[in-house]
């Protein structure tokens, strides 16, 4: 799974257990619907710290609540390419 993936899980699981659209969380979060869609599809890169900040504030947890999960802990860099502005990053 893809950095951006976990997150596009995370947010869906947690949507999920609040019975909340992602309609809505980007209504509460302040969020443009295209930058949730954006992380939710995997096409959004890396999100921003803030923009996480806002979703988790969105989600009632704090942004260190938001991203104590094991598939994110668990994650490693080493099993995908960096890739910034078209530039592999070694």
């Amino acid at each position: 799974m893809k950095y951006i993936e976990i997150f596009a899980a995370r947010i869906r699981s947690l949507c999920r257990k609040r019975n909340l659209t992602i309609n809505k969380l980007a209504t509460i979060s302040g969020l443009r619907q295209s930058t949730i869609n954006n992380i939710m599809r995997g096409v959004a890169g890396s999100p921003r710290a803030d923009t996480l900040h806002k979703i988790a504030n969105a989600l009632n947890m704090t942004l260190a609540e938001f991203l104590d999960f094991d598939e994110l802990n668990n994650y490693s860099f080493d099993d995908e390419e960096d890739v910034t502005d078209g530039m592999t990053l070694e």
